[in-house]
């Protein structure tokens, strides 16, 4: 039984590590041809305008290119700072509203009855309110501090 998790590992193993061999290669291949792009533009901008224009346009290029990233980074941040809130608030919602644990809770009142059971429920709920407001504060401050 181990013995196939085993092979199944080295297997899954050894095809991740070739394939990701391929992708640096190509990686690498593709830095390169840019590379000739660029510097095939740069001589064909400097024969026409000059080499300070050439310069000139390779830099704004660049820096197009570093502000789409930066753009399309901020953007995937926003969005998965978005639903790990979501993730959070429907946890948070799910464990009170799961029908398994108010049939529980419901057992446990009928065994212990509801005077004994009182002053724990209180203390939780209190707990819990704590924890909530705390939450609350430490995202506004991660908020507030970025």
């Amino acid at each position: 039984m181990f013995q196939r998790w085993i092979d199944d590992f080295k297997t899954n193993t050894s095809t991740t590590l070739r394939l990701s061999g391929l992708v640096a290669i190509n990686i690498i291949a593709l830095l390169i041809a840019g590379v000739f792009l660029c510097a095939a533009g740069f001589i064909a901008i400097a024969r026409e305008y000059g080499s300070i224009y050439a310069c000139l346009a390779g830099a704004a290029l660049f820096l197009v290119v570093a502000l789409v990233v930066l753009a399309i980074h901020g953007e995937q941040k926003r969005r998965a700072e978005v639903r790990r809130k979501e993730a959070a608030k429907r946890t948070s919602q799910s464990i009170l509203t799961d029908p398994a644990l108010l049939a529980t809770g419901l057992q446990l009142v009928r065994v212990v009855g509801i005077k004994r059971l009182l002053p724990v429920v209180v203390l939780g709920g209190l707990a819990l309110g704590l924890m909530a407001s705390r939450r609350d504060h430490s995202d506004d401050d991660a908020d507030g501090e970025t």
